[in-house]
């Protein structure tokens, strides 16, 4: 499989408010490169976020604003390549929001969920949080809430379910964005 796992955390509730990014590259069912960004939000932060994350307003002080994490990362948002996130509609709206606040034009691009695709693949977990699936497969989750900690850890869940499953019940669930 080639794919990219992205991963947001959010300095608030407002979908414009990421302060950091992770991609994980995988080509070839094979993990081939990282990206990860701190990103200035204008935005306050909410004490919550910073509790979940870790992240303070003066870890992002000299970060740059999100379009230009934009400039090096949009490339790879291209309509026949597949971008995973483990929760993706968080994910891909935190993404439009930041694209729509900067008035940047939305990408087109293959989505999936591994929330949705463990759902299907694992009924009897009793949850689908990246931590709990993590556990469960015996996939290393260290820092959880680190987007490139939680981006790897998205791509292994899928690498995992196309060696035991295989890509055809992963393909059902790609929805075009």
């Amino acid at each position: 499989m080639n794919f990219i796992a992205m991963d947001f955390e959010t300095a608030n509730y407002e979908t414009h408010s990421a302060c950091s990014l992770a991609l994980v590259m995988v080509k070839n069912s094979q993990i081939v490169g990282e990206y990860y960004s701190l990103i200035k939000p204008e935005t306050d932060f909410f004490w919550k976020n910073i509790q979940i994350h870790g992240i303070h307003p003066e870890d992002v002080a000299d970060a740059p604003k999100f379009p230009r994490v934009w400039e090096e990362i949009q490339k790879y948002y291209q309509r026949d390549r597949l971008i995973v996130a483990h929760n993706a509609g968080f994910d891909t709206k935190v993404l439009a929001g930041c694209l729509d606040y900067y008035q940047l034009p939305q990408p087109n691009y293959l989505s999936l969920c591994t929330v949705q695709t463990s759902r299907k693949l694992f009924p009897e977990m009793h949850n689908h949080r990246l931590n709990t699936v993590c556990s469960e497969l015996d996939i290393p989750l260290e820092n959880h809430h680190d987007a490139l900690e939680d981006s790897r850890a998205c791509a292994k869940i899928l690498l995992y379910q196309e060696d035991h499953f295989g890509i055809d019940p992963l393909k059902k669930l790609v929805k075009p964005l």
